[in-house]
Parts: C-alpha cells; sequence; structure tokens
C-alpha cells in the first residue's frame, strides 16, 4: 500500500528496501535486470540499482476507478497482470499480458478483483482468479500466444465463505490458494477438487510462493489492513510466513524476457 518492494534473504536475515512511485500490485524480475512492477499508475520497469521506474503501459489510463494488483510471468517469459476496482464493487478491471516486445494485450475483461494468475507445468493452462465473484477460473492457454480459451470454473469458493487471493502451482501441477478470509491455504487438484488445507496464524493471507534452495517452503504474505471493516487481530498480520515440511515442491518462475 506504501509503494515499497523488500527484499528478504531467509538464510542470512538480510533485508533491502525500495521504494516505488505509487501503490505496487506485483512485480516480477526480469531477465536483463531489474523488473517489471505492476503500480497503480500502470506498468514499468524498475532499476534497483539507480532506484528509477520507466514507465512502460497504463492499463485503463487515466481510469481513477482502477489499478493493478496481481501478476506472474508465463512460462514463455511474458507477464501477466490484472486490474481491479478500487471499491471492488463493480466489474472494471481487466487481465493484460505483457509480451518481450513490450505490446499490451487484454486477455479478460469485466473483472471485479484480479488475484492469482498462475500456469500449469507445461503452460498449457492459466489459473485467474476474480475474488469478488468468488471463484478460480481455468482457461486454455496457447503458449505462443492468442486469445484465452475455454473459460470455466474451477473452484467456487462461496461455501468456503471467502474469496480466492494470490495463488501459485506445485511441481505436481495442484494450485495452492491463499484464501483471504479463512486465515488459511487451500491446495487443489488440477480438476479442482480440494486436496488439503493449511491453517495460518493469520486471518487474511494474500499470496503464496515456493522458495528456498530447493523449491520446498512456502512462504506466505498476508494483509493487516481492515478488510469487510474487521481489523484482524493476530500480532502476525502483515508478516511473511515461511511453511516448511510440506513434502511439496514449487517450480521455478521465470523471469519477464523484455
Amino acid at each position: 500500500m506504501r509503494g515499497i518492494v523488500h527484499r528478504s534473504a531467509p538464510d542470512s536475515g538480510d533485508m533491502r528496501e525500495w521504494m516505488v512511485p505509487g501503490m505496487i500490485g506485483s512485480l516480477a524480475l526480469r531477465a536483463k535486470g531489474g523488473a517489471v512492477v505492476a503500480l497503480e499508475s500502470g506498468l514499468h520497469f524498475f532499476d534497483f540499482a539507480a532506484e528509477r521506474a520507466t514507465a512502460i503501459a497504463g492499463g485503463e489510463a487515466g481510469d481513477p476507478r482502477t489499478r493493478f494488483n496481481d501478476g506472474k510471468v508465463d512460462r514463455q517469459g511474458r507477464f501477466l497482470a490484472g486490474t481491479m476496482a478500487r471499491e471492488m464493487r463493480d466489474p472494471l478491471g481487466a487481465l493484460y499480458r505483457l509480451n518481450a516486445d513490450l505490446s499490451v494485450e487484454v486477455l479478460e475483461r469485466e473483472v471485479i478483483l484480479s488475484n492469482g494468475p498462475c500456469f500449469s507445468p507445461d503452460g498449457r493452462t492459466l489459473y485467474f482468479a476474480d475474488t469478488r465473484r468468488r471463484s478460480i477460473f481455468a482457461y486454455d492457454y496457447d503458449p505462443a500466444g492468442g486469445p484465452l480459451r475455454n473459460k470455466r470454473v474451477l473452484v467456487d469458493t462461496t461455501s468456503y465463505g471467502t474469496g480466492p487471493d494470490g495463488a501459485t502451482v506445485d511441481a505436481e501441477g495442484y494450485l495452492w490458494s491463499a484464501q483471504v478470509l479463512n486465515g488459511c491455504l487451500r491446495r487443489f487438484a488440477p480438476d479442482g477438487t480440494l486436496d488439503r488445507t493449511v491453517e495460518l496464524p493469520v486471518s487474511y493471507p494474500s499470496s503464496v510462493m515456493f522458495g528456498g534452495p530447493a523449491l520446498d517452503v512456502l512462504f506466505v504474505t498476508s494483509i493487516s489492513e481492515p478488510l469487510n471493516g474487521r481489523v484482524p487481530p493476530e500480532a502476525e498480520a502483515g508478516a511473511l510466513l515461511a511453511i516448511h515440511g510440506l513434502g511439496v515442491k514449487g517450480l521455478p518462475e521465470l523471469r519477464f524476457a523484455g
């Protein structure tokens, strides 16, 4: 919310921070160095050494009702990032794809709250959540490009009393979803069947990502701001958590190719 990128080295405890010019929804490291960041005002490159952001594209340029939120690099090195309605009520957002040549495509429209884009191990299925619709959707994804096809609801989280937030896919092809109002993570099979629930010491987990030298540690971000008028009561709210011993490994995240 404050426009800060944090970098943590869990083995040494080394912490670094960089200020970016605005609220940040997501980022991906670049193959050429630095990062591509989805700021509220649009997509930017960020140079860590110079601490400088350079605008690439604007999304819903000039529309104060929306901002960028979650994003992820596909298996070909393209960056997908979604926008959301700031009031989280109307379908004003969209899902964008930033290609290596810096061209931008619109892949999905009428999104209320973009979250959790991630990909099957072979890159041929895109998972994408609209938190306010309490749904994780699956699409056929052509690695060569082109529009999304065969949209279907993979998971409807209504029965859990929450919406899906950030997500990742492990090496077995199962999807891990942060259940933002439930204080837990849920692991779903590729057919949407619930496989496992992991309870957390925070009410509002926001995203997940595998890390560590063996990619067998699941890192979880969390929210300390009020949601639905309720302030999270835990002392750990807003903390970065690390879960060990899950018996599952993640997949390496590619860097943006542009």
